[in-house]
This record gives C-alpha cells, structure tokens and sequence, in this order.
C-alpha cells in the first residue's frame, strides 16, 4: 500500500443539505434517539473510516450567520454531542469519535475531564474538535459575558481581526490547558497496592500551575492519564488567524479549498504558519479537506438529486466547503488527486443520510482500497487501536513525567 489516505467522516443532522430531512430515505423521526447515530457510527465503523465527527454548538442550527433565524422548513435541535460519543464508545470497537465541543463558553476543567472519560470509555478511541463562538446568540445563552455580532463580510475585508484573534487566542490557551489537565496524572500514578494499602503515588499527580492571558489553573485533573495520553485535538480552519491555532495547537486541521490552486496556497499558508508556531517535538500537523458530498450511480443522476434537494430548500446549497455531486468513482479520483497535493486526508460531509454514508462505505471506500491508499476495511484498524495508532501519532511523552526526568538529569551530586 502507498501512503495512506485518512478518511473521516462529519456527521451531523439527517445531512449537510438543509433539505435532506424530507428525502424518502431520511430517518427525521429517529433523529433525536441513540439508535439513530449508533446506526450511521457502525456503518462508518464497517468501511473502516478512520473516524467521525458530530456536530454541535450552543444555540439552535441557523440559517444566518452569528445570529437566530426563524426558520422551520430546516432541522433543528440536536443531541449534545459528546453525550452521542459516550454513548457510542462502548458500542463500537474500532471508529474514533470526536465531538464537537466549544471553548469559548466552556472551562478547560469541563472539557478535559469529558474527554478523558470518554477516551476511558472507547479504550482509546476519542478526540476532540475545538470550536470557537463568535454568537452573541451563544453568549446569552451562558451569560457570563457579551460578544458583539461579527460582520463576515468586513473580516474578509480585514476589518475586525482584532476581536477574531482574541477568541482564536482564548481558544488556543484552553487547548494548552487542557492538555496539562490530560497530563496532570503521571502514566504510573495509580499503584494499587492492596498489601501496603497504597493506592495513589501522590508525587505523581502535579499542579497544572497554568497562567494565560485568560485562565489561571491551579489543579489537577480528577481523571487519570487517559489511554492515548492526550487525545488528538482537531479543528475547521478557512482563514490565517484559524490556520494559526490549529498550527500552535492542534493535531489535524480541516480546511476548505475550492480548487486545486487553492488547495496549494492553503498548505502553503498553514505549512508557514506551522514552521512559526509549533511547539518543538509535537508530530507534524495532519491536513483534511473538508467536502460537502453526494453520490449516485451517475453524474447525471447525483446532479438530478442535488437539483431536487436544492428546488425543495428554495435555493442552492451554499456551504464554506466545496460541494461534490457525482460518482464515487469520480469522488475517489479526487481524493487521489488532492492526496498527491499533500493532503493527510479529507473529511466528508454527506449530505444525505444515510444515503451519501452508505455510498461511502459500499461504493467510494473499496474504490480506496483498490487504488492501494486505503487498507482492507476489515484490517483497517484492530480492536484495541487507538485514534492515535490510526492516524500515525505516537502517544506524547507526559509532560511532567518529561519535566521530572530533566530536573533528576541536572542534579549535581554533593
């Protein structure tokens, strides 16, 4: 097999379609049950996809920008997603799960211990896409602060970055944090010792003693190191000052290239903005493409659906990320093509569920493992795998376990 090709899969609603709701197929009944998102998680899991991704965030799914509308042709509501993960993690053997959870609104304390008991309950299994909130609407909901609407026009015109960067840096502190938190346990702190009566080797769990511009944290965690250690942290970038975050912080960026020339100046970008900001030993940033994708046994005929699903939402489907109507044979040339521009791998968004995510396991991803970038599904990853092993990163070195062993190393005997 050539350089793999990771594949992970964005879940979110009955699709990325606002009207996918009303396809014949669609489960709309079913959506707030657990069955519903353990049903699309195991087909995922079968195809051998790499991981999934489920959508949340604090206020109701909006069709305006930053702000509520009052919209009630679309879905909405959702399940809280790392609520869905936990529940999937011990249903499932193979798949990561990632949730989406929001640092904005949300302290490092909260989103370090629901992690951590979720990487427990997958064995290994869980990771995290950070999500920042720029909503006044999500502001209010906490109410612990204000945040003034974001004019997107005006920030693609450079307006406004201050206030951007400030969020995207609060974001970046609470991703720091949190890994101290994950660290705050030595791997061997817990000793059991049932003859001494000894169970915790308490010089082995450390004061994260974090100070940042927008947290002070003090303690440690009151979960253990969890089985990855740290588990990946991942998150959508479209522009320079999220590229910068997910090149200080993340494991895997999401981007969205509209084309081939795009594509080159994004790794270009955030390839630069790694070499400026990475801290020294974290594993190289993995790169996604992020797609919008529908699939049929014809061009003609996924064009047809698109067409149907567009004329039902009154308008076209607009998305940050570029929208793919055709085969899955045609969608996996185009994986190809991007993985020989240096993509790591893409995330897909159905558009339809379940029907795009039964293409994807039946039709594009054998396609995959006959261009030799995918491993037979059923190899894919053995149980007892973590996220890490599937995405090729070693599990990180604890911090203070690190910090300990150099304080030993420049002792100097009496």
């Amino acid at each position: 097999m050539t350089r793999k090709l990771h594949l992970a899969v964005a879940l979110d609603g009955t699709g990325w379609h606002p009207a996918s709701w009303r396809e014949p197929a669609a489960r709309p009944r079913e959506l707030f049950t657990a069955g519903y998102w353990l049903d699309l998680v195991r087909t995922a899991e079968r195809a051998g996809i790499d991981f999934v991704t489920i959508e949340d965030s604090f206020s109701l799914q909006s069709s305006a920008f930053g702000a509520a509308d009052d919209r009630s042709d679309q879905v909405r509501g959702r399940l809280d997603a790392l609520l869905v993960a936990s529940y999937l993690a011990p249903l499932t053997h193979r798949i990561g799960l990632v949730p989406t959870v929001t640092a904005t609104h949300t302290e490092p304390f909260h989103v370090a211990t629901a992690l951590q008991t979720l990487d427990y309950a997958s064995e290994g299994r869980a990771g995290w896409r950070v999500q920042v909130s720029s909503s006044p609407v999500d502001a209010a909901l906490v109410g612990r602060r204000t945040v003034e609407p974001l004019d997107l026009e005006a920030y693609r015109r450079g307006e406004g970055q201050d206030a951007v960067r400030a969020l995207f840096d609060e974001a970046g502190e609470v991703v720091e944090a949190v890994r101290r938190l994950w660290d705050s346990w030595e791997d061997d702190a817990i000793v059991r010792n049932v003859a001494s009566g000894r169970f915790l080797d308490g010089d082995k769990v450390h004061y994260t003693d974090f100070e940042g511009r927008f947290f002070s944290i003090k303690g440690a965690s009151i979960v253990p190191r969890s089985p990855q250690g740290q588990p990946p942290v991942t998150a959508l970038a479209h522009t320079t000052i999220p590229y910068e975050l997910a090149a200080a912080h993340a494991d895997v960026v999401y981007v969205t290239p509209q084309s081939p020339e795009h594509l080159d100046a994004i790794l270009a970008e955030v390839r630069d903005a790694e070499a400026r900001l990475r801290p020294a030993g974290r594993p190289p940033l993995l790169v996604y493409a992020d797609l919008v994708v529908l699939l049929d046994d014809t061009a003609s005929g996924a064009e047809a659906e698109l067409a149907a699903l567009d004329e039902r939402a009154g308008e076209p489907l607009s998305s940050d990320a570029l929208v793919v109507a055709g085969t899955p044979a045609a969608l996996a040339e185009r994986l190809l093509d991007g993985q020989c521009h240096g993509l790591d791998g893409f995330r897909l968004r159905p558009a339809r569920l379940p029907a795009d995510l039964d293409a994807i396991a039946d039709a594009l991803v054998p396609a995959l493992e006959a261009a030799g970038v995918r491993p037979a599904s059923a190899a894919s990853a053995g149980d007892g795998a973590t996220l890490r092993d599937a995405l090729g990163l070693v599990r990180p070195d604890n911090l203070f376990t690190t910090q300990a062993a150099l304080s030993r190393g420049s002792e100097v005997p009496a």
